[in-house]
């Protein structure tokens, strides 16, 4: 019989998720700590004996005190359940009281007497079984699925049951007396107890028993690994940045906000790593080569005015593209591109061209996978079936980490324990409002006039652009024909385009605010959505024209301009539009959000300060982050602008958000976020990077005068004369350039791996789908097992109430027939 139950709880356990059973057990030690107070063990399940309930006999439940009986019969009405509003009779009270849910973790002793045939069990199967460390978590040994003995015991047995657990957890391993007492549903302060009296016992028999010397220095080194192991993991965890200042804005402002730091750091690892590359790979070669440039000092501007705009000193220097050469690197000398390679085939080479080309490949070949991969793996842990009822519980019932000691954290962990369940709970209470049909029309047609004002202002922003952009053209061109005197007039001018550009990027988003304002969404998730919708329309309509600007008229006929390398002026161009951005990011902080708490505090006399506006922060991130990729071919520096630009960006926006800002008053959940910020940066972000970058090198034609790839028809050719070089000076490597002209060449190759990448987003989009519909149908099939057991205790009620009308009859007419008779 009992090798019957421990199969049927084993096969139980093995569908058993690891979360929810961790929830189980959590749950149980308040029911625990109820026990001790009552003078009863448990209710025991009696059978219904039907016949008896006809005879009107009602057998009460057994238990230890006939009191308790009333005591659950009273407190039925006052339940507020539909299922238990009227009076149940004592027989479905009876069954109610026996079922599993209401009497497990009821006894102690029952439990403790449970486990330790459990540990019994486990140490017989020790020997023919692998170890237990080797198991799923899901296999791990479980409460749930047994059948737990409810029969009353007095102290004796009791102490007597633990002790005989104490001897049997003695006798298991480390790992498996953990897993045992971490699956107990026993409180935190009795697994404590057990553990102590298990190692106060294994001490005292380690002191009786002699161990040898060997043994016990096994011992000692094994416990050291595992102290420094926790100590290097501890370590490791200390070393993630801004931990603590992340925690700190979660605690106070919720997800919504935390999302966009986190974003945030993202990018900032992001530029880390391209500056690695382009530094390791590029910066250093060349400035270990010391090439020879002639600089016109004496025609040199201020230096403020040289930071401002990137040229003056700075366009004869490593940051832009025309400095580094077209030479091959040798271990003593260099070779110029035009000499005949088989001179210079001495020695350890280092092909600058090929370098180039190869690294703004491979680090964007990188990159892409990077993104692939994030938005994935963000797309598996955002887009799940949680409903916040399920979480809700889960929030308060387990998910304290009563680990944490120190005061502070202790702090930092309430304020954000208390954020993440006021969002919760407002998403639970948060309900769809039923509006009628004039009222849906008002509101649709409010949604239209809003939509068509937020097109139609980003439509004539994006058509000055053009124009002012188109003038400025005609400026240069005429002054490049013209001697002028005044310099300095000359490069204040460069700096009108991206003065113009960011004044747009900061006013218009506050006009769509107003808009949004105008529309009053109920829900402020929606509302970031709509917000994120509309300015990332802008950042990419204007980003469009800047890109046609640059690559379109710039670049196809830069002799008309006087460059004589066009690709440092597009770089320049880039590293202006950035540092513009970053300095009206700094206007708009210090006058919209400083400026405004102070004035509205002061003046209006209203204690309410400005909330932080999640959609236009991350648009601006986004749009400057694809300004460094589409400047890193043209300004191998420029990531390491964009660092310092988010290094100044993060603490200044953290001390902002802290001092001038307030969270909003409606708490709402960001639960799909940061799957949202990556999925924009990849697609319009890095994808119209990598086009514009792909289409230069594949299309344009580099200056002859400057860069790497002077003399050249297109930056692709560079790998193509080095293959031939290689087939030249080694026969045998012949296959090199057909391999090159089919891989590298041919679009072909490119469409295919873009096509796998998308071929892996979709299957995995798929599974992810899969996985939503099957936890669907399970989250259906529970609720519908808690409606068949609603039913079967309603139906149970109805049939004992139909035969207690039908037995008052049944003894009715037998009393008059015995009077007839």
């Amino acid at each position: 019989m009992d090798g019957g139950v421990t199969s049927d709880a084993d096969r139980v356990s093995d569908f058993e998720i690891p979360e929810d059973e961790d929830w189980v057990h959590d749950s149980f030690s308040q029911l625990i700590q109820e026990q001790c107070h009552y003078p009863y063990d448990v209710i025991e399940m009696t059978p219904l004996d039907l016949e008896e309930e006809g005879r009107g006999q009602i057998t009460p439940p057994v238990t230890s005190d006939s009191s308790l009986t009333d005591l659950c019969i009273s407190d039925v009405p006052q339940q507020t359940d539909p299922l238990i509003e009227e009076r149940w009779s004592s027989d479905t009270l009876r069954v109610l009281s026996s079922m599993p849910s209401r009497t497990i973790g009821r006894s102690r002793g029952a439990i403790i007497s449970q486990y330790c045939n459990r540990t019994m069990q486990l140490r017989r199967r020790r020997q023919s079984r692998p170890s237990i460390q080797h198991f799923p978590r899901s296999a791990r040994p479980s409460i749930c699925g047994y059948g737990v003995e409810t029969d009353a015991t007095d102290f004796e047995e009791e102490e007597n049951k633990r002790e005989r657990l104490v001897n049997n957890l003695q006798n298991l391993s480390a790992g498996d007396r953990v897993r045992m007492l971490r699956a107990m549903p026993l409180s935190l302060s009795e697994k404590k107890e057990l553990r102590m009296l298990v190692l106060n016992k294994a001490e005292h028999s380690l002191s009786q028993n002699l161990i040898p010397c060997c043994s016990q220095l096994k011992y000692y080194i094994i416990i050291a690994l595992r102290h420094g192991w926790y100590g290097w993991l501890s370590f490791l965890s200390s070393l993630q940045l801004w931990q603590t200042a992340l925690k700190r804005v979660s605690g106070r402002f919720g997800t919504g906000v935390l999302s966009y730091f986190v974003f945030l750091r993202t990018l900032l690892f992001f530029n880390i790593f391209l500056f690695l590359v382009t530094g390791l790979l590029l910066v250093v070669p060349q400035a270990i080569s010391h090439p020879h440039h002639d600089q016109d000092i004496s025609a040199r501007s201020s230096w403020g005015l040289e930071v401002l705009t990137g040229a003056g000193y700075f366009s004869h220097s490593l940051l832009y593209y025309g400095y580094y050469n077209n030479q091959t690197l040798q271990t003593g000398h260099s070779c110029p591109a035009s000499r005949n390679r088989m001179s210079c085939s001495s020695g350890l080479s280092y092909n600058m061209p090929l370098v180039y080309f190869f690294t703004i490949f491979t680090a964007f070949f990188i990159t892409c996978i990077i993104l692939v991969y994030s938005m994935s793996k963000s797309f598996g842990q955002s887009f799940r079936i949680d409903k916040s009822k399920g979480l809700l519980a889960i929030k308060v019932f387990s998910s304290w980490d009563f680990k944490v000691i120190k005061k502070s954290s202790v702090k930092l962990q309430r304020a954000n324990f208390g954020t993440q369940l006021k969002e919760l709970v407002a998403e639970v209470n948060r309900q769809e409002q039923k509006i009628s049909v004039l009222q849906r029309l008002f509101r649709l047609f409010i949604h239209m006039l809003a939509w068509i004002l937020c097109l139609g202002s980003t439509l004539a922003c994006v058509l000055a652009v053009y124009y002012f952009s188109e003038h400025k053209h005609g400026d240069l061109r005429s002054r490049s024909h013209t001697a002028s005197s005044d310099s300095l007039l000359e490069e204040v001018s460069l700096l009108a385009v991206p003065v113009v550009v960011s004044s747009i990027n900061l006013l218009l988003p506050g006009f769509f605010n107003v808009v949004s304002w105008m529309e009053k969404y109920d829900s402020p998730s929606v509302l970031n959505y709509i917000s994120i919708s509309r300015n990332l329309l802008l950042k990419v309509s204007v980003l469009g024209v800047l890109c046609y600007h640059w690559l379109g008229r710039v670049a196809s006929d830069p002799q008309s301009l006087g460059l004589e390398c066009w690709e440092s002026f597009v770089g320049q161009e880039l590293y202006r539009f950035l540092l513009m951005d970053f300095i009206f990011i700094l206007l708009d902080t210090f006058f919209g959000e400083f400026l405004w708490r102070v004035f509205s505090q002061r003046a209006l006399k209203r204690k309410r300060k400005p909330v932080f506006d999640i959609a236009r922060n991350v648009l601006e991130l986004i749009y400057g982050q694809t300004l460094a990729w589409l400047g890193v071919l043209f300004s191998p520096l420029l990531p390491a602008v964009q660092i310092i630009k988010l290094l100044f960006l993060f603490y200044m926006k953290k001390v902002s958000l802290m001092m001038n800002c307030q969270a909003s008053g409606k708490p709402w959940r960001a639960c799909q976020m940061t799957t949202i910020f990556i999925t924009l940066l990849c697609f319009p972000g890095f994808l119209g990077a990598t086009v514009c970058v792909t289409y230069t090198m594949w299309s344009m034609t580099p200056s002859a005068g400057c860069g790497p790839f002077r003399g050249l028809k297109n930056m692709f050719e560079a790998g193509k004369r080095w293959v031939h070089d290689l087939a030249a000076v080694n026969p045998d490597l012949h296959w090199l350039a057909s391999a090159h002209s089919y891989l590298v060449e041919n679009p072909l190759f490119l469409f295919l791996c873009a096509g796998i990448f998308l071929i892996v987003i979709y299957f995995h989009s798929q599974v992810v789908d899969g996985q939503r519909k099957i936890i669907e149908l399970l989250q259906e099939q529970i609720e519908n097992e808690g409606e068949d057991k609603k039913f079967l205790i309603t139906r149970l009620q109805d049939i004992h109430e139909r035969k207690r009308r039908v037995t008052p009859r049944r003894v009715k007419g037998g009393i008059e027939d015995s009077s007839y008779s």
